[in-house]
């Protein structure tokens, strides 16, 4: 019977694919030239853009996240739940 997660642990291990996963795409990216290091750089902004701000007067807020989601990244993704799902 497999182990029971938390929902919690499930999103950090899939953000932490996407981010692993779109870091190594960018630093490949810089490695090819072509069509291949736009296969692996390219790809949509996801998140808040801009960010929101909350002027209080006595304090500001500013709340914003934003995630480059690239094909290695959901390749990272991928290598995340499979790993998951085997622990």
């Amino acid at each position: 019977m497999p182990a029971r997660r938390g929902l919690g642990l499930v999103l950090v291990i899939i953000v932490a694919g996407l981010v692993v996963g779109s870091l190594l795409g960018e630093l490949l990216g810089h490695l090819a030239t072509g069509w291949l290091q736009d296969l692996l750089t390219r790809g949509p902004t996801v998140g808040i853009n801009p960010p929101v701000t909350i002027d209080l007067r006595l304090v500001g807020l500013t709340f914003g996240v934003a995630f480059k989601v690239n094909i290695v990244g959901v390749l990272g993704i991928l290598i995340a739940a499979i790993t998951l799902r085997r622990l």
